[in-house]
């Protein structure tokens, strides 16, 4: 039956991604290369600063609303021409998970769209002659976006910039598997006179990124890399996720907590609750109860912070969590045509404090602020935005996952075809989606292959 379900799924995933491909290949873009208007000829120009799932999802809408309009012009400048599909980032840590199937292009989706892309490093902003500096240049704008997403916070603790490995990105999860295989390597070389400390993972932070990549670890070690290092007896390693807080996965019910728990520890992995780093440094741990873990290999998925350029911008913050303070519309406090949304905002939601940072909200905060700024474009009334969450979904790697999903709570095997068919669905590439499809469903016959290009730069 397992094996049916798992067929099944694969099949349908492949067909449904092969009708995305379809899509994609006849649709028209909106302006023929020759028609296509400057952007600083609109009549009304709206610049998104970030090309994150919210501020591509603000492009994307505001685009597909005005197809029959030509008095709106949209152009997104980012850091980066491909949008980083952020949920399934540590299954790259295990070959999982493809990297070019997650690294989804924008130029090419935004130019047939009808919006403008500009690949640049954001300067500054000039809010009274509405201009924003990047890389030298200078863009107009009638509207301005600011979706920049957001940046690893170390807290101040000392030797976590210089020594752990930040998990923020596909070039970091690349990072890390190279870091194992590296490993791998040294103790194919070195036997048992390799030190433990290099052959000692350790997470810190417990919330979703760090347990998922925790658990990928696991995966790339027993499963993967245990098979092509015969002469390397893979219980050698040893994984550690670490959290200041009581809990691991905080935002999951204590009985999924449980659950995923106890996959860990079947897994070997020791999990410490309650266990803040004092210091990191080239070997060690400190964690302030005086403890040390001897180690040479730590991740850190502890905590985000908005991006440091709305602070010195001046934007208004809200001081607990230095995100751009805005009203229910996503608009900038003091600023009638300035909106900000993701994580380099704090938006209110009027059932539970404040919108969970994350992609999930994003997705959902892009969509509605596109039709917030055509209303302020139109004169029409503007609609507050409220959220509710659709649930989470924690993969677990070896087929697992526990996941909650409008309150309905589920495990193992099911939930674990649940999530790559969620996920799957969501990739906005047509192609990511049919590689990530064939990936998977050869999954069942081989497990991936993996290989460190050493000097190898992966898209970040």
């Amino acid at each position: 039956m397992n094996n049916l379900l798992k067929g099944g799924l694969a099949l349908g995933g492949m067909a449904l991604a092969a009708g995305g491909l379809k899509w994609a290949l006849s649709s028209e873009p909106r302006y023929a290369p020759w028609e296509k208007p400057r952007f600083a000829d609109f009549e009304n120009r709206v610049l998104i600063l970030g090309g994150g799932f919210g501020g591509y999802n603000v492009a994307k809408s505001i685009c597909e609303l005005t197809r029959k309009r030509d008095d709106i012009g949209v152009m997104v400048i980012s850091r980066e021409n491909y949008l980083t599909f952020w949920p399934m980032v540590p299954g790259v840590v295990s070959s999982d998970v493809g990297v070019r199937n997650i690294a989804q292009p924008l130029r090419r989706t935004l130019i047939r769209l009808g919006a403008s892309f500009r690949r640049a490093e954001i300067e500054d902003v000039n809010f009274e002659k509405k201009t924003v500096t990047a890389d030298g240049h200078q863009f107009p704008y009638d509207h301005l976006v600011f979706a920049l997403g957001a940046e690893p916070n170390f807290f101040g603790i000392p030797g976590v910039e210089e020594h752990a490995l930040p998990m923020k990105g596909i070039s970091d999860a690349v990072r890390i598997r190279n870091r194992v295989i590296e490993r791998f390597e040294q103790a194919v070389l070195e036997g048992d006179e390799l030190p433990e400390s290099a052959l000692t993972f350790v997470v810190i932070g417990a919330g979703a990124t760090g347990v998922e990549t925790a658990a990928q670890l696991h995966v790339l070690i027993h499963e993967v890399l245990a098979q092509e290092y015969p002469n390397v007896n893979p219980n050698r390693f040893r994984i550690m996720l670490l959290d200041a807080l009581p809990n691991i996965l905080p935002e999951l019910d204590a009985g999924l907590r449980r659950v995923a728990r106890g996959q860990l520890a079947a897994r070997n992995i020791e999990v410490m609750t309650n266990a803040m780093a004092e210091e990191v440094t080239e070997d060690c741990v400190r964690l302030k109860d005086g403890r040390e873990i001897h180690t040479q290999n730590v991740i850190w998925t502890a905590g985000a912070r908005p991006n440091s350029l709305v602070e010195r911008l001046g934007l208004p913050l809200v001081q607990r969590t230095k995100g751009i303070k805005v009203d229910e519309y996503l608009r900038v406090e003091g600023f009638r045509n300035v909106w900000a949304l993701g994580d380099n905002a704090t938006i209110p939601n009027p059932d539970d404090g404040f919108v969970p940072p994350n992609a999930q909200a994003a997705v959902k905060e892009g969509k509605h602020l596109a039709k917030n700024i055509l209303a302020a474009i139109d004169g029409r009334e503007l609609k507050p935005f409220k959220y509710r969450s659709q649930g989470q979904l924690i993969d677990l790697g070896s087929h697992f996952a526990v996941n909650d999903v409008f309150g309905v709570k589920f495990s193992g095997r099911l939930a674990s075809l649940f999530w790559r068919g969620a996920y799957l669905v969501r990739l906005d590439s047509p192609q990511g989606r049919v590689r990530q499809a064939f990936d998977w469903a050869l999954e069942y016959f081989a497990h991936p292959t993996v290989a460190q290009i050493r000097d190898y730069q992966a898209a970040e």
